[in-house]
């Protein structure tokens, strides 16, 4: 985006999927559309994150490692996991608001039957937006329960897709098994405690609650997506974040820091549905 924050116009899907009479009479007019956007705004806020690099430190430790390169990663972790707790949020709240419950917790190998539970969620995709889910989003522990599943197993099986085994059943295979075209595993993992005390560890994507949504990666703001990222670069951020350093004679040493400038927007809530209690 070309601004920090502005206001922009969302299509109704409704609008976008309307039927018309694209016939022409000789000497006539071709059919024309009409667009009604409803305004809606978007922000963007700057995060960054930074690593002093004490310069003793940089020579005890050379022959080890590339002090400035381990900085810049865990700089670039930092800003990149905070950009996924913020998607995460926006993709499993209440702002969506279909949700389907799984009828038989996908830890239940035998009994439970992934496939009837998202083919249930992606049609209720369908019925309030008229338009197909197209990606799912598991976390790696219901990813992992899904290759257990019996139900699962006995379709790749009859249907000679792959090996039938926990190792043979990827993300590739799954999209077919579930009939949609991406299957994202979300397996980051975040650190709540606070720095000294035991670690908090948990998944950064809710456990046992998967998504299925409709996701368009192109910039032509005429077609649907659930949500998006805005990006403002003209402050120096660049998509994925920019990495600056400068010296700092205080720690006699060098500070790198990344940083990038983005805002996340819920555009259409019906063209996601969660599934719950798929981890209970």
């Amino acid at each position: 985006v070309d601004t920090a924050s502005g206001t922009f116009g969302v299509i109704p899907v409704a609008q976008l999927l309307q039927t018309r009479d694209t016939k022409r009479a000789p000497g006539s007019g071709y059919s024309r559309g009409k667009w009604t956007f409803t305004p809606d705004t978007y922000t963007t806020a700057e995060s960054g994150a930074e690593e002093p690099i004490d310069d003793n430190e940089a020579r005890m430790y050379r022959r080890y490692f590339d002090a400035e390169q381990v900085s810049a990663q865990r700089a670039y972790d930092a800003v990149l996991r905070n950009q996924e707790v913020a998607v995460a949020a926006l993709m499993t709240g209440a702002s969506i608001t279909s949700t389907a419950a799984c009828g038989v917790s996908w830890k239940n190998y035998p009994n439970s039957d992934p496939i009837t539970d998202i083919e249930t969620a992606m049609q209720l995709v369908y019925a309030t937006s008229g338009m197909w889910p197209n990606t799912l989003i598991i976390t790696r522990i219901d990813f992992r329960n899904l290759r257990e599943s019996a139900t699962i197993i006995s379709r790749i099986k009859y249907s000679g897709l792959t090996d039938p085994t926990a190792k043979g059943i990827t993300t590739r295979v799954l999209s077919q098994v579930f009939d949609i075209e991406n299957v994202v595993v979300a397996g980051s993992t975040s650190n709540s405690a606070n720095e000294g005390q035991a670690a908090a560890f948990a998944q950064i994507w809710p456990v046992g609650t998967a998504v299925v949504c409709h996701v368009n990666s192109s910039n032509d703001i005429r077609r649907p997506t659930v949500a998006r990222t805005f990006h403002w670069g003209e402050d120096g951020s660049t998509i994925g974040g920019t990495v600056e350093s400068y010296r700092d004679e205080t720690i006699r040493g060098d500070v790198v820091r990344v940083r990038f400038q983005v805002g996340n927007k819920l555009l259409y809530a019906a063209l996601a549905t969660k599934i719950t209690g798929c981890n209970a």
